[in-house]
């Protein structure tokens, strides 16, 4: 495609696709070292909650550093942090002094370093296109991140099923020193915005957030969503693997949901309505069929294809999202947008994953996903009604095929 000749593009795209990578083994990974301490299903939901707690407490700052600092090298920082905390993690894990308070605590780190990272990584891609390439540059970046996302979730479960979850951390600290190698290679995508108060531009970033219902009635939709889909797949899902279909097969699951993810974003690289935004919004209701398969009938042969069919659904909708904000939403403020964004749509996944262990032990693992399927059907219904949604359309025009 013509927009990979732009050279800070392609390193952002392979940035991207490497972190990516490391960030579909770390799950996986974190879950069965949880699980092979002897922890809980609430000791799982514990780990995996510290660390987007983090993530929800420090987005909001990286958001503002975002637009006060060079990106590039922002980011070179996140994912060094990120690579440290990968190998303190392995090094407890191998040395045999890994505890669940311990990976909580580490986890904590990885997430701030995930937080300070999302709204520059998100908020680039404007800077290194032209205007009327975005939609095929979204479309690349997803397709890059989708396919390393295949790659390492199987490269996740084999790991985990043979040499153990303490090797694919070491895996994982590899994967994002090379990502901080990419992020230098970007280079010269510099903050957008002269340095302020940091209270003004969380103020001025929270009144251009709120101007747009729109925008903030799918950043609601996806607050229950991603809390609902994340603790059930996150948290519910490997037990469920560990008592039927295994471990290995897990990270074949996750593999199909990113596989069907990847032919979204071909799909979206070539074609998307005007009304991008509501077919991406619609399509959402595709996040049940997974999570009412592990709770009703675990079996690889329904469980692939409902995954898949979400991946696609998911793809279809983030490249209309990012689209839409992209067009909407100036340079200057839309790293902060994309922090409340990032914020809103997370900050239930903590809750999520604390409490789907409870609620499991309580009432069982089926009724809990079960539940957790129709909290994300009401609330998609919920954000169709909203006319904003429903009429907006695209600014620029409607890309013809790629060659």
């Amino acid at each position: 495609m013509g927009v990979l000749q732009h050279a800070r593009f392609r390193w952002l795209a392979v940035a991207r696709t490497t972190g990516f990578l490391g960030s579909a083994i770390s799950p996986i990974a974190m879950a069965f070292a949880v699980l092979d301490l002897g922890g809980s299903v609430t000791d799982l939901g514990f780990v995996v909650g510290m660390r987007s707690i983090a993530s929800v407490a420090l987005v909001l700052v990286g958001g503002v550093l975002a637009d006060r600092l060079p990106r590039a090298v922002l980011l070179q920082g996140s994912s060094l942090a990120a690579a440290g905390s990968a190998a303190l993690m392995a090094a407890s894990v191998l040395g045999g002094f890994a505890s669940v308070p311990l990976l909580a605590a580490i986890g904590l780190v990885n997430g701030a370093a995930a937080a300070i990272a999302l709204p520059a990584s998100y908020s680039m891609t404007p800077e290194t296109v032209p205007a009327e390439d975005l939609q095929r540059a979204n479309a690349i970046l997803r397709i890059g991140s989708n396919t390393a996302a295949i790659t390492g979730a199987s490269l996740g479960g084999l790991l985990a099923a043979t040499a153990g979850p303490g090797w694919a951390l070491v895996v994982i600290a590899g994967v994002f020193t090379a990502e901080a190698g990419c992020w230098l290679r970007v280079g010269g995508v510099r903050a957008v915005r002269e340095k302020s108060r940091p209270l003004d531009d969380l103020r001025e970033g929270w009144s251009e957030f709120v101007s747009r219902p729109w925008v903030w009635i799918v950043v609601l939709q996806f607050m229950v969503v991603n809390a609902a889909m994340v603790g059930g797949l996150q948290v519910l899902g490997p037990v469920v693997a560990d008592d039927t279909f295994g471990r290995a097969a897990w990270g074949v699951v996750l593999a199909c949901q990113t596989a069907g993810a990847l032919v979204g974003g071909v799909l979206a690289a070539r074609w998307l309505p005007q009304r991008a935004l509501l077919f991406g919004v619609a399509l959402i209701v595709l996040f049940a069929p997974p999570l009412l398969v592990l709770g009703l009938a675990p079996h690889l042969v329904v469980l692939i294809p409902a995954m898949f069919v979400t991946g696609w659904a998911a793809e279809q909708f983030t490249i209309a999202w990012d689209l839409s904000l992209q067009e909407n939403v100036s340079g200057e403020k839309l790293a902060r947008v994309y922090g409340y964004d990032i914020i809103g749509s997370i900050v239930a996944v903590p809750a999520g994953q604390l409490a789907v262990g409870p609620v499991a032990a309580a009432v069982g693992k089926t009724a809990t996903l079960v539940g957790c399927a129709a909290l994300i059907v009401v609330t998609t219904c919920a954000a169709l009604t909203s006319r904003q949604i429903r009429e907006l359309r695209r600014r620029s025009p409607v890309s013809e095929p790629a060659p």
